[in-house]
């Protein structure tokens, strides 16, 4: 559906009359909130602004409490005298460890931590009561589902007795994203409790489970058995606490146009609205500063090139693209498949042409090391000693060149090899000799646990960085951040100094990935199967012109869908300089589209129609 209609239709769906007392209360609860453990909290924290912005202080947030994470991102606030507090402060007193205070993030809010550790005590008894109320099955559980549990059943007491005390003087909407933090939802359903609450599923469990495992997934989508596959796959409990949420929410809502298809078949409900995410967008007041930030990452990315690849042989960095892919370390969910397999043929066609240009390709994802591999550091320390040695003899070159053009009648440029001492001369010769290697460079940056698909595919195909391959690969098993002795670069920054990012997902309900380039100006690959590419494919028709390449994965097979992705890669490969350039600024130019706050309009409806669908009893 044509997101112009989808919008108009939900708008015409809400036409509720507030209380005119007081504007309604809206809590958000997720277990990333002030708990950085994946993309939802990327959601979460971004789109804090916004509400704060339409709520004011009538918008508070949910989470668990972990001391380390609380430490740094939380101000606890007891004696503030909120009704949030108040609330918070009667559990305490009952023996909960309840707090209340502000999330240091950008806007401020108030927000609700709560340390289930002491309640993992009666978890048994909790599992009973979900099994006699709700006949959702336990057994065998990982025990991240006892820790929900857990968490959940605080935060149903927490706004059971909000409820109680306040909903006579104001309405009350309850946010609850994902399971992990639903558990509250259906006892608060099941127990009539005078609250208006919409669930968000970000990905179905079982989606994501079986998408990964099969290779015709969205073909048998509509015949799968959810019961069946939530006992296969060993998450009984994950499964029936997400499908109770979504049915019992009075609004369910989901990400994308694709994982609404899922959530028909798993939970048996359609889903009432899709709620796109969206970033906090910042916009420069020149248009050219953030070319001007692409070229300085850029060349914080050339230094590393350089140290990783230089001692081997060496290449024309000007005549070099910086390609990358990034996330989860899902092998075919998030398309590494495809993505290397695409690069093969890049890498033939660019061979094949004889083009001068040279790709180099990074893949940063997490997977268990044991640490930086020794040689990608010492490669890198001798390069930062024939800099350093480099820098030196240029002082010096430079003292003595100004003292004997100042007193030299003789205005012939001086021979400046002599103006380097010895020292420096032998010092410069030893260190060279130190790191010239006749070993191809590394793959992966790491000494990996264990191998993996992807160095799998690198011994299989031979892509080994050998000096004839015009795509190099640079594995990068952990995360970019600026304590990183190889980059030293926040991701943002690496994303700004790469030239096109790629990721043609399987299986990607939103896609964060992409959406992070195209708001710093890097043109990216995603595919028809993401949130993100199929939310493009009905905004705009140009969508390649500006910069956002879809990879079809719906309608054509793995090989047709790797050459497809492998021409779009030769295609950007072969593009001028000033198109390129061109390129970044019209991808710039639809980040706003994909602020919060135009994005945010989805979630008023949201709220609203939870608040007259729990005025007429439904759901």
């Amino acid at each position: 559906m044509p997101i112009g209609k989808l919008k108009r239709e939900q708008e015409e769906t809400v036409k509720i009359e507030r209380k005119t007392s007081a504007k309604p209360i809206l809590f958000e609860i997720a277990w990333e909130v002030c708990n950085q453990v994946g993309g939802i909290y990327t959601v979460i924290r971004s789109k804090v602004p916004a509400m704060v912005e339409e709520w004011g202080d009538n918008y508070c947030l949910i989470g668990p409490y972990f001391a380390q994470t609380a430490g740094i991102e939380f101000e606890r606030l007891d004696n503030d005298d909120s009704i949030f507090s108040k609330a918070a402060q009667g559990l305490r007193e009952k023996g909960m460890e309840v707090y209340y205070g502000r999330w240091l993030v950008t806007g401020k809010p108030r927000i609700i931590l709560i340390d289930f550790h002491a309640n993992l005590a009666k978890v048994d008894m909790l599992k009973f009561d979900l099994w006699e109320r709700h006949r959702i099955s336990t057994i065998n559980c990982e025990d991240l589902v006892n820790r929900v549990i857990a968490f959940g059943d605080l935060v149903r007491q927490y706004l059971q007795s909000f409820v109680e005390d306040h909903s006579k003087k104001q309405e009350v909407i309850a946010h609850f994203h994902e399971w992990m933090a639903s558990t509250a939802l259906i006892d608060l359903r099941k127990d009539k409790v005078n609250i208006g609450t919409v669930f968000t599923t970000h990905a179905t469990m079982l989606g994501r489970y079986i998408a990964g495992n099969v290779n015709d997934f969205y073909e048998k989508l509509d015949r799968y058995d959810w019961e069946k596959e939530a006992k296969n796959y060993g998450i009984e409990a994950q499964a029936g606490i997400e499908r109770q949420s979504a049915q019992l929410s009075h609004v369910l809502t989901t990400v994308s146009d694709v994982t609404a298809k899922e959530c028909e078949v798993f939970f048996g409900r359609v889903c009432d609205l899709i709620l796109p995410n969206g970033l906090n967008i910042t916009r420069f007041a020149a248009t050219h500063e953030f070319q001007n930030l692409h070229l300085k990452y850029k060349q914080k990315i050339n230094q590393f090139v350089m140290g990783h690849f230089f001692q081997s042989y060496s290449w024309d960095l000007d005549n070099t693209l910086y390609f990358f892919t990034s996330g989860r370390y899902e092998f075919k969910n998030k398309g590494y498949d495809l993505t290397l397999e695409a690069l093969k043929r890049l890498n033939f066609k660019i061979v094949q042409s004889g083009l001068d240009m040279t790709v180099v390709m990074f893949m940063i994802t997490k997977n268990p090391v044991h640490s930086i591999d020794p040689q990608v550091l010492q490669s890198r320390a001798v390069m930062e000693e024939i800099r350093q040695t480099c820098e030196s003899m240029e002082k010096e070159i430079g003292e003595h060149l100004f003292h004997a053009s100042a007193s030299n009648e003789d205005v012939n440029l001086p021979d400046l090899n002599e103006f380097v001492s010895e020292y420096w001369r032998l010092r410069l010769r030893r260190t060279i000799q130190t790191w010239r290697t006749k070993t191809l460079p590394r793959t992966v940056t790491h000494l990996l646990k264990e191998p993996d698909d992807i160095t799998d595919f690198f011994e299989r195909t031979n892509l080994m960085n050998h000096q004839q391959d015009r795509v190099k690969f640079v594995y990068h098993p952990d995360f970019i951040s600026p304590t990183n002795p190889l980059f030293g670069l926040e991701y943002s920054q690496f994303v700004r100094g790469c030239h096109l990012g790629v990721f043609p997902s399987y299986y990607e309900p939103w896609g964060y990935t992409p959406l992070e380039c195209v708001v710093r100006g890097i043109p990216t690959v995603t595919s028809d199967l993401s949130g993100f590419g199929d939310f493009m494919m009905q905004l705009m028709t140009d969508y390649e012109n500006v910069g956002v390449y879809v990879v079809n994965r719906k309608d054509q097979n793995f090989d047709k869908a790797a050459d497809q992705l492998a021409n779009i890669m030769f295609k950007f490969v072969t593009m001028t300089r000033r198109d390129r350039i061109m390129q970044r600024n019209r991808v710039e130019n639809i980040s706003d589209v994909f602020d919060w706050t135009n994005l945010r309009a989805y979630y008023d409806t949201a709220h609203d129609l939870a608040l007259k669908k729990k005025g007429l009893g439904k759901n």
